[in-house]
C-alpha cells in the first residue's frame, strides 16, 4: 500500500500532469475573465472579483480517495477525484454566481459534466458554494485531450468562511470534547454569511431600481 501511494505521489508531481493541469487553470480563468468583461460592459460593473486555480495536494487526495474507499492509485484518482484541478471564482453578488454559470453552458468549448449547488442547499456545516465539474479541451504535445476540473463559484463572504472552516478543520479535530459547540457556532456564522448576501444583493436591487 506504501509503494501504491509513492507512486501517486510521483505521478501527482508529474512534470507533464502539472503543466496539463496549469495550463487548463489558466484556460478556465481566461474565460472568466472574458465573462467577466462581457458582463461588465452590460452591467456596468464588476461580476468576478477575483479568481485563482490549485492542483490538489497529495495529502488531500489520498484523503478524498480513503473517504471514497478507493485505491490509492492515480488512474483511480484521475477518475474519481473531480477536482484535482480546481479554480475558484468570487463573484459580487449571490445572483453573479447564476450568471457565470449560465454563460459556461453557453460555451461551446467544453463539457459541463455535474453541478452541485451547495448554495440552494448548503451543506450540514453550512457551507456554502456552486461546484460545476467541467471537461476543458487542451492540445498538448500534439494531442487533443478532455481534462476534468472543478470550478467553485462563490462570494466573498462564502469564501470567507469556507477559508476559516478549512483552517479550523483539523484543530477542531482535536479537540472533540467541544467539537459539537464549535459546530453549531460555524453553522450559526454560515447562516448570518446567507443572511449577509441576501441583503446586499437586496439593496443593489433597490439602487437600481432607483
Amino acid at each position: 500500500m506504501k509503494k501504491t501511494g509513492n507512486k501517486l505521489k510521483e505521478n501527482l508531481n508529474q512534470k507533464d500532469f502539472i503543466a496539463k493541469g496549469q495550463c487548463v487553470m489558466r484556460l478556465l480563468m481566461t474565460k472568466l475573465e472574458m465573462i467577466n468583461v462581457e458582463l461588465s460592459v452590460k452591467l456596468k460593473r464588476d461580476v468576478i472579483q477575483t479568481k485563482t486555480g490549485r492542483l490538489k495536494t497529495y495529502r488531500s487526495t489520498c484523503k478524498k480517495l480513503s473517504k471514497k474507499g478507493l485505491e490509492k492509485n492515480f488512474s483511480t484518482a484521475l477518475e474519481n477525484i473531480h477536482d484535482l484541478i480546481g479554480v475558484r471564482a468570487v463573484c459580487s453578488y449571490v445572483d453573479d454566481i447564476y450568471l457565470v454559470q449560465r454563460m459556461l453552458e453557453e460555451q461551446m468549448d467544453m463539457n459541463i459534466l455535474k453541478i452541485k449547488d451547495y448554495i440552494k442547499n448548503p451543506k450540514d456545516s453550512g457551507y456554502q458554494s456552486l461546484h460545476m465539474i467541467l471537461e476543458i479541451p487542451l492540445v498538448f504535445q500534439g494531442e487533443t485531450q478532455w481534462v476534468k476540473a472543478e470550478l467553485q463559484l462563490r462570494t466573498a463572504a462564502m469564501d470567507y468562511w469556507a477559508n476559516l472552516d478549512h483552517q479550523l478543520r483539523y484543530k477542531k479535530e482535536d479537540s472533540r470534547t467541544y467539537a459539537a459547540a464549535i459546530d453549531q457556532e460555524l453553522k450559526k456564522c454560515a447562516e448570518i454569511v446567507e443572511y449577509l448576501d441576501r441583503t446586499m444583493l437586496g439593496i443593489r436591487r433597490q439602487i437600481e431600481n432607483i
